[in-house]
């Protein structure tokens, strides 16, 4: 009786396979995502804080940002003139979405209050609506992160407002991580610019009209605040760098 051998051609077809497998995951490693969102620590002390009826609400509007960084993956700089973008590197969400969340964060810890943007808020309780636009969002590996942001604070009881300029360059160490940790410094400090513009506000008077006398007619002297300058120590730190 003779013996016919099988031919070894499926498994060494297959341990081809499983070879090249191998080597296309190495040669393609998973995208890295980040966030620029509070830690659970001080998300948790913001929840502590905020509990009870707070003084005053805040309302943050979404974030816009420069158009060329407006997308998931980290854009750094190389060169004043040239930009890169990182595909295995990339945003948990948008830029401004990051950058809303993580100012909404700041500011309802920082001022003991709620973010009431798109929400009903109860009356009485005067509300400070914030606006952010960041004009640069910058990232420079090993070097700095930078954001230069125009914001404004304005009251919906009187409608004062206030529209500051703040420009943030943070120093940050070599890799991704170290580059997103600057941006988060940056956003922290943002924030309390921003958080600073509210309490000035809240402090300014906040006659919303001219008032009435009792014959009916309205006093001049008596005039609404309609603009506000940014404060002094704030805006020194703020404009640094």
């Amino acid at each position: 009786m003779t013996f016919r051998r099988l031919p070894l051609r499926l498994p060494a077809a297959l341990a081809a396979l499983a070879l090249a497998a191998a080597l296309a995951g190495c040669a393609s490693p998973g995208s890295r995502f980040y966030t620029l969102s509070p830690t659970d620590d001080a998300a948790h002390a913001s929840v502590a804080s905020t509990t009870g009826n707070p003084a005053l609400l805040v309302a943050l509007a979404p974030v816009d940002v420069p158009p060329q960084v407006a997308k998931l993956q980290l854009v750094v700089q190389n060169d004043p003139t040239q930009v890169k973008v990182l595909e295995q590197e990339r945003w948990a969400s948008l830029p401004g979405d990051e950058i809303r969340r993580a100012l909404s964060g700041d500011l309802t810890q920082q001022l003991n209050t709620i973010d009431v943007y798109g929400s009903p808020h109860p009356e009485g309780v005067p509300v400070y609506r914030v606006s952010v636009q960041v004009q640069r969002f910058e990232s420079w590996p090993g070097s700095h992160a930078l954001i230069d942001a125009v914001w404004s604070v304005r009251s919906l009881d009187s409608q004062a407002v206030m529209t500051c300029r703040s420009v943030l360059n943070e120093p940050v160490g070599d890799g991704y991580d170290a580059l997103v940790v600057g941006h988060r410094r940056a956003v922290a400090a943002l924030s309390q610019a921003i958080a600073s513009g509210v309490r000035t506000l809240a402090a300014a008077p906040q006659t919303s009209a001219p008032a009435t006398t009792k014959n009916g007619t309205k006093n001049a002297h008596m005039k609404p605040v309609t603009n506000l300058a940014c404060p002094q120590a704030m805006s020194a730190a703020a404009t640094a760098g």
